[in-house]
């Protein structure tokens, strides 16, 4: 089974909706042998490298709600992440453009193992939602990096640089092409397709029908 996802950093429900098909994967015993091809997508291209708000006040300019009404909502995500495990400070997220943090992901898959791609991704997730840092700054980059055992002057080239934008750009050509217009969207064998961070019993439900149709093979 091969499963290929299109996800953004900034984006919670693909936070949340990853972590439920990781589960999922583990309760079927499918996650050793199912590999997760990480796909680029952002939410917000737009977005400058550098943020001087956190996501609560930008949340409320850029739908055009008042401070109370964004706080409840970002609270609301919160508490949906909550039960799969995940301890979001989405108020305080840095609003920041991802491109980089793209780029690092995709010079991770060319040059460490899955399992080492696989903590980069959640490192980041974690320092977006969790810990307030932004995922643009490339000292907060390099930190992660080296924590998952890449080798930094490499991962140096590749910030201060453009390495692996044409990659992230054809990722995000490909949704277009086939007409994902929002993460996180899921393709197991190239054949179905989850759009959403669905229920935890969504993902069981859709792994199980793939098992048993490459068991019937």
């Amino acid at each position: 089974m091969e499963i290929m996802y299109w996800s953004d950093i900034a984006c919670p429900f693909c936070y949340i909706g990853a972590t439920r098909l990781k589960r999922a994967l583990t309760q079927l015993g499918l996650a050793d042998t199912t590999p997760l091809d990480f796909k680029a997508y952002q939410l917000d291209p737009t977005l400058k490298a550098t943020s001087d708000v956190k996501m609560a006040a930008h949340f409320a300019q850029a739908h055009g709600m008042t401070a109370e009404q964004a706080s409840q909502r970002l609270a609301q995500i919160e508490l949906a992440a909550a039960p799969d495990g995940l301890d979001l400070d989405y108020a305080n997220a840095i609003p920041v453009n991802t491109m980089t943090a793209h780029r690092l992901i995709k010079y991770a898959k060319a040059a460490a193992t899955p399992a080492q791609v696989d903590d980069l991704i959640q490192r980041l997730y974690q320092a977006y939602f969790s810990e307030g840092k932004s995922v643009a700054d490339h000292a907060v980059l390099q930190a992660i990096a080296a924590a998952v055992g890449l080798e930094a002057e490499a991962v140096a080239a590749v910030l201060d640089s453009d390495q692996y934008a044409d990659e992230v750009q054809a990722d995000i050509h490909a949704a277009a092409n086939l007409g994902i217009r929002g993460v996180p969207f899921f393709v197991i064998n190239q054949k179905y397709a989850i759009s959403g961070a669905q229920p935890y019993e969504a993902f069981v439900a859709a792994l199980k029908k793939v098992q048993a149709e490459e068991e019937a093979k």
